[in-house]
């Protein structure tokens, strides 16, 4: 501001947060709208001047912010959240795995689907409003989904609430982080496939011990008991009896710790 020697001005009366459109106000004494494209079709603002701008900032994936002061179209802001170069990757791993990876937005559908494309994002729901989030997860649930969502605002804790799996972001914020079942505590997306990797493995060891632990037993036990004496006459001493059984528990726990090198894996993500 100080570079560019802009004022800015000190009176605002009337500030109004309107969610998921934008905001308006009084400054100096003239009525000013600051948000999307909606809002300003809302409130009869004509943008028609500066369509041809509006058009090229969202072909550039970009998210806009339309001012109008006194009713009329007065200039457009433009930002753009800088993809992570983890992003990409870590989708098409998603897919590679089965999953179908959605996102749910309240930017503008040309904006939301100039990055779903860039990303290989299988669906886009734009225009969402932050109230309806949690409605689009339940209509994918309503598909017979399981639905993991991924979310770090206020806005996003009613969706993450109705999830299957809700996943928060650890520099979101902290109702977010309540409402979550998963908490990841660095905000990248390959996390995300780390998560869901690390609790693939860790479910199919805890399958691979019990159908272990279930076999040993089932045979272990009636074996130690006498039930090949009459026939064979096979019997187990007390103390031999003692190590088989430690055996199982040794074989179940070395099992468990072979979880390691999954590590080694969710590394190269």
């Amino acid at each position: 501001m100080e570079q560019r020697k802009i004022t800015i001005p000190e009176k605002v009366d009337k500030f109004q947060s309107i969610s998921g459109h934008g905001v308006e106000a009084i400054v100096e004494e003239k009525h000013v709208l600051v948000g999307n494209i909606k809002l300003m079709k809302d409130r009869g603002v004509d943008v028609s001047l500066i369509q041809n701008e509006i058009d090229k900032l969202l072909d550039e994936g970009k998210t806009l912010m339309l001012v109008a002061i006194e009713g009329k179209a007065a200039g457009v802001v433009a930002a753009a959240d800088p993809i992570k170069p983890s992003a990409q990757k870590a989708i098409v791993r998603m897919k590679e795995l089965g999953l179908e990876v959605a996102m749910i937005t309240g930017d503008n559908k040309k904006t939301a689907e100039a990055i779903g494309k860039q990303l290989g994002i299988d669906r886009v729901f734009a225009e969402v409003l932050p109230e309806d989030k949690a409605k689009y997860v339940k209509k994918l649930q309503d598909e017979k989904k399981f639905v993991a969502m991924v979310g770090d605002g206020v806005n996003d804790a009613p969706a993450l609430a109705q999830a299957d799996i809700g996943i928060a972001i650890g520099a979101g914020t902290d109702v977010a982080i309540e409402t979550a079942n998963v908490v990841l505590m660095k905000s990248d997306p390959a996390d995300i496939l780390r998560a869901i990797r690390l609790s693939k493995a860790t479910v199919t060891k805890m399958k691979q011990n019990l159908v272990w632990a279930s076999v040993y037993n089932i045979l272990a036990i009636p074996i130690a008991a006498g039930l090949l004496y009459p026939n064979f006459g096979i019997t187990l001493r007390p103390e031999f009896s003692a190590l088989l059984m430690s055996a199982s528990s040794i074989i179940v726990a070395v099992n468990a710790v072979l979880l390691k090198r999954a590590e080694k894996d969710l590394l190269s993500v």
